[in-house]
């Protein structure tokens, strides 16, 4: 009984790993943007549902991990598979950004960028970018919807997805591997 277990774990695995494939390469994240590297990619599962995947693209000479830590050019690509309303977005990152203790000095800052989210639709593409001395921007589909120079925002919202405490510890880990 073990080994049958242990053979359907497997098959589940394999399975799933043969899907985020697939998944990323619907998405077509290009292997280099705006100068940075593609580090890492992943799928993002929520339920056994696919919601979107996502890419970290960082200077080519540093690891993902090290354009974390050291405060580098991020840019953080999400290709969308399911449609959602913007108000659970919104909401997923408020709680996140709750649970990780994000300044409450940034909540004006907050209210503008979330005020520029839409309904995501299936196949819409967003980005995070960040640039030491420019702050972060935020494109969807390709066109910068908002931007801030305060660099503890663009630290705080990146950290969604590559801080402790963030949506999904699996993808932060995939992500700065």
């Amino acid at each position: 009984m073990r080994q049958l277990f242990f053979c359907l774990m497997l098959m589940v695995s394999i399975t799933a790993h043969a899907n985020d494939a697939q998944r990323l390469k619907q998405a077509g994240f290009p292997a280099q943007i705006e100068g940075l590297a593609l580090k890492n990619q992943a799928v993002l599962n929520y339920l056994w549902v696919d919601v979107y995947a996502a890419a970290l693209y960082a200077p080519a000479q540093v690891s993902a991990r090290q354009a974390w830590d050291q405060h580098k050019a991020l840019r953080l690509a999400l290709y969308y598979f399911r449609d959602i309303d913007r108000s659970d977005v919104i909401k997923a990152a408020t709680v996140t950004l709750e649970r990780q203790q994000a300044n409450a000095r940034l909540k004006p800052q907050l209210d503008r960028l979330h005020a520029s989210f839409r309904d995501i639709r299936s196949g819409d593409r967003y980005a995070l970018d960040f640039h030491p001395g420019r702050g972060l921007e935020l494109e969807i589909n390709g066109q910068v919807v908002f931007s801030s120079r305060d660099e503890e925002l663009a630290k705080a919202y990146l950290g969604i997805w590559l801080a402790p405490k963030g949506l999904s510890d699996e993808l932060r880990d995939k992500l700065l591997d």
